[in-house]
Parts: structure tokens; sequence; C-alpha cells
């Protein structure tokens, strides 16, 4: 029995003695596994592989400027399209398929990115290190877009009203007699319009309401824009045509679905033509006009130089905030709180499996990009 105990006891020493020892191995390796993660080199590529890489940049510029110009556009031509118009129900299931892209995009493709550069080992520790920045700025910028989406929508209501009320003062001093005596006047409300006579467009939607979509619609081209730039440098300061090849499609994709959810917002605001075609002209262009510079660059940009980790993680994580409240308060809440979807089973229905069909797109393509 002692012997069987002795034994056992050896055995137990034996055994402790070689998890000491494995575990002291790995201690003195784990610095040299970590160092092996990442490293701050700037590598060199042949010029064959940078010319083969070129290639696959030029036709990258004209993929992603074609499918991002058919996206923008193809919620805009409600007038030539009926199903695309925002009166009709396929344009709820449209809308909140583009809302999930934007939202999974933020999630997704931007934040993760923005933690990666904001936490490289190739910045300093303090104060990259001992701070979550990137959750921080996302969390600034969220609360900044619903700041200004808040006074710029209070100012222009005041600012209505305030000229209203001037107008019908005006109107009573001239003619003497009480403003409901027979002349012809229209009622705008905060959420709806109504008109004694003829009224235009603007006013059946109700100006303080049209000009929150203004807003909505140019704050979320601003995050949209602020990282599709350096999505596009990314992609032409890269020397791999291996990394080129998928990323060419996905971007495509990308930027064909974020383009339907922008079109959609613009469609709704009812901008004037001119600033219709501007808006969605410069969000076709940045992503392609991205790659050009990335292709000027490329001979002196490192995407792990501190400068373009602070600048890109900065950026991106500003454009998370923004897309993440965007998507949800004034893309997502706006419509599934709308009564007339609320009532309709099947519209709801419809809306809330566009919103995961959208939203899984992005997480299937956040495997090549």
């Amino acid at each position: 029995m002692t012997n069987l105990y002795a034994s056992a006891s050896s055995s137990s020493s034996s055994s402790l003695d070689i998890l000491i020892k494995i575990t002291f191995l790995l201690i003195l390796l784990f610095p040299a596994i970590v160092s092996s993660e990442c490293t701050c080199d700037f590598l060199e590529d042949t010029q064959e592989e940078k010319g083969q890489a070129l290639k696959y940049k030029l036709a990258s510029v004209a993929s992603i400027l074609v499918a991002g110009a058919i996206g923008v556009s193809l919620p805009l031509l409600g007038n030539k399209i009926p199903a695309l118009r925002p009166e009709n129900d396929i344009f709820f299931m449209i809308k909140a398929f583009a809302a999930g892209v934007i939202l999974a995009t933020a999630f997704i493709h931007i934040l993760p990115e923005a933690f990666d550069a904001l936490t490289s080992p190739c910045l300093k520790q303090n104060p990259w290190g001992n701070f979550p920045l990137t959750g921080f700025v996302a969390m600034v910028s969220a609360i900044g877009t619903l700041m200004l989406d808040s006074f710029a929508t209070g100012f222009y209501k005041r600012l209505h009203f305030k000229n209203k009320n001037k107008l019908v003062v005006n109107m009573d001093e001239e003619t003497g007699e009480d403003e409901h005596s027979g002349h012809v006047h229209v009622h705008i409300h905060a959420t709806h319009g109504h008109g004694h006579g003829s009224a235009s467009p603007t006013q059946d939607l109700g100006l303080p309401d049209l000009l929150r979509r203004r807003i909505i619609s140019q704050v979320l081209e601003v995050g949209i824009l602020a990282h599709s730039v350096f999505i596009g440098i990314s992609l032409g300061a890269s020397e791999s045509a291996e990394i080129i090849k998928p990323l060419l499609v996905a971007l495509s994709f990308h930027q064909f679905f974020e383009g339907m959810g922008l079109g959609g917002c613009i469609s709704e605001a009812k901008f004037k033509s001119k600033s219709t075609t501007i808006m969605a002209t410069f969000f076709s262009l940045t992503t392609p006009l991205g790659i050009a510079i990335g292709i000027a660059i490329s001979s002196v940009y490192k995407e792990n130089s501190p400068t373009a980790l602070i600048v890109e993680g900065m950026f991106n994580s500003a454009s998370a905030g923004i897309l993440i409240y965007m998507s949800l308060v004034d893309l997502l809440a706006a419509d599934f709180m709308n009564p007339r979807l609320q009532s309709n089973f099947r519209i709801q229905f419809g809306a809330n499996v566009c919103l995961f069909l959208g939203a899984g797109c992005m997480c299937v393509l956040a495997k090549w990009a």
C-alpha cells in the first residue's frame, strides 16, 4: 500500500514537473510568438507583383464606380420605376435591407478595423494601449450626430414657424380681416400638412419633417464618405494581387448595397435634381478616388506606420459611430415604428426579413473585405 502511494505520489510529482516546465517554456516563447504575429517592418514587393497588382487596381476603380453608381441611382428612379417610390410598400423593404447593410458595415467592417488600427503594437502603449479610444471616438461621434440632428431640426423648425407667424400678421394688417375670412392659406405641421387651396409636395410632407430628412441624408453621406476614402486608399496602396482580387468583388457589392441605403434617404429628402446629382456623384466617386490616391502614394504609404494607423483608426471610429446612430435611429426606428408598417403584418414581416438579409450579406462579405 505504501509502495502504491509512493508510486502515485511520484507520478503526480513528475506530471507537475512536466507542467511547470511547459509553462515556463511558454512564458519564454510568448514574446517571440507575439512579435511574430505583427511586425512594423516594411516589406518590399517585386516589380512583377506591383505590375500585376496595378491591373487589378484599375479594374477595381471601374467595377466599384459602376456598382456604386447603380446602387445609389436605383432608389432615385422612383419617377420611372413606380415600385421604388417612397409611398409604395416595397420601399419599406428596400430601406430595411439598406439599413441592415449600413448597420453591419459599421459593426462588422469599420469598427473592427478601427480597433485593429488603434491597438496595433506599432503604436505606443500610452495613450493608445491604455485607453479604449476606438469605442470612445465612436461614442462621441454618435452623440455628436444626435446633437447635430436635434439642433439643426429645432433651428429650422423655429425659423419656419417664426416666418409663418410673420406672414399671417402681415396678411391681417393688409386686409384688416380675420385670418380665416376667405383668403387662401396653408397650414403646415411638424409631422403632416394640409391646405386650403393648392399645396406643393414640400408642404404636403411638412417642412420640418422634410428638413430633418435632408439633414439625415447629408450626415449619412458624410459618415459613408469618410470610411470610403480609407477603403480606397488601403486597396490602392496594396501591392499584393492576391489581396486585391477578393477585395475587388467584395467592395463592388459593398458599394452597391451601401449606395441603395444612401439613395433611399436622398429620395425621401426630395432634393432638387442638381443637389441629388451632386450627392450621388460624390458617393460614386469617393472610393475610386481613394483608390487613385492609394496608387499615387503607394511608394511612400505604409499601412503599419504610426501616422497611417492613427488617422485611419480615428476616422473609422468616427464613421462607425455616425453610421450606427443613423441606421438604428434615423432609418430603422423611424420606419419600424411607423403606424403604416405596424398596422400591416405583411409589410412588417417583409421589412424584418429584409433587415436580416441586408445585415447577413455584409457579414458574408466580411470574409473577403
